[in-house]
């Protein structure tokens, strides 16, 4: 009778011969046996022979340093010196952009001014920046938009945090109608007008908020932009590069924290979306 590992290194074999014989599936590689001759370290090379449906743009935001410079011709041949205009360019430090959505306020309102928020909203603005608090992180700004609702909210949770951060507000980070969205709705119809028009606004607050960070950033900043649901819908659309006609698809609540982290390499990761898990369930809303 074989011993344990002559018939484990036969089944090494077969697992090799089925893998090599079924392509496009996964492939189990066993990199070492253990002192004991067996569990050994597994690696599932799940995505060979895949391909992408829709590749990510690594220059998403135009910053990618082999975009930003360009060789003379007394330099075509001169690596090092290529080379050195390239890291002159690169990014070091990460960006987190906390991106709240404003507290409950009131619809009835006629106007910007009279759309204060509601004694719930109130709340939920203070909870968030409680929460802001808590996570301690050493934040560099705080964004507003300039309607009354996003103020407010900015407001409550300034006095939570530490006087010394310094406080903005942004036109371009007004709530509106970003792009048509699909699959398209029936009991929301704005003109085609007001896409064309907001759009153009929210795209440009993209462009500004959402881009690596400067070569001269040392360190890794937080940022909080407190604005509204369609504006960080579609933000968050863009930043994924998902289809950007898909933000009403997603859903936001009030005073809700939406962390996007911009690495140097230009890759984006989600951290938190409409996070209001330090939110009592009796403070939750969305409309």
């Amino acid at each position: 009778m074989p011993s344990f590992q002559q018939s484990y290194r036969l089944l090494k074999v077969v697992i090799g011969v089925t893998s090599s014989a079924t392509a496009g599936a996964v492939a189990v590689c066993y990199s070492h046996e253990n002192k004991n001759g067996f569990l050994p370290a597994v690696l599932a090379a799940w995505t060979t022979n895949h391909s992408p449906s829709v590749k990510w743009d690594a220059n998403w935001d135009r910053r990618e340093p082999e975009s930003l410079t360009q060789p003379s011709r007394t330099e075509v041949d001169s690596k090092g010196s290529q080379e050195s205009k390239l890291e002159g360019v690169k990014a070091t430090a990460t960006r987190h952009l906390i991106l709240i959505r404003h507290g409950q306020y009131n619809l009835q309102g006629a106007t910007d001014e009279a759309r204060i928020l509601t004694a719930l909203g109130r709340e939920q603005a203070e909870l968030t920046g409680k929460r802001l608090k808590e996570l301690g992180h050493p934040y560099t700004v705080l964004v507003s938009s300039t309607m009354a609702r996003a103020k407010e909210t900015a407001d409550l949770i300034q006095a939570q945090l530490p006087p010394e951060i310094p406080r903005m507000e942004c036109d371009l980070l007004r709530e509106g109608a970003p792009i048509p969205p699909e699959p398209p709705v029936g009991h929301w119809k704005p003109e085609v007008r007001q896409f064309f028009e907001d759009g153009a606004r929210i795209e440009a607050a993209f462009r500004k908020y959402f881009h690596r960070a400067d070569p001269e950033q040392v360190k890794d900043s937080y940022e909080i932009i407190v604005c509204h649901a369609n504006v960080i819908r579609y933000f968050v659309c863009r930043a994924m590069q998902f289809p950007p006609e898909a933000w009403l698809r997603i859903s936001l609540n009030h005073g809700s924290l939406t962390w996007l982290s911009l690495r140097p390499s230009g890759r984006v990761s989600l951290k938190f979306l409409g996070d209001v898990g330090f939110m009592p369930a009796d403070k939750v809303t969305s409309s």
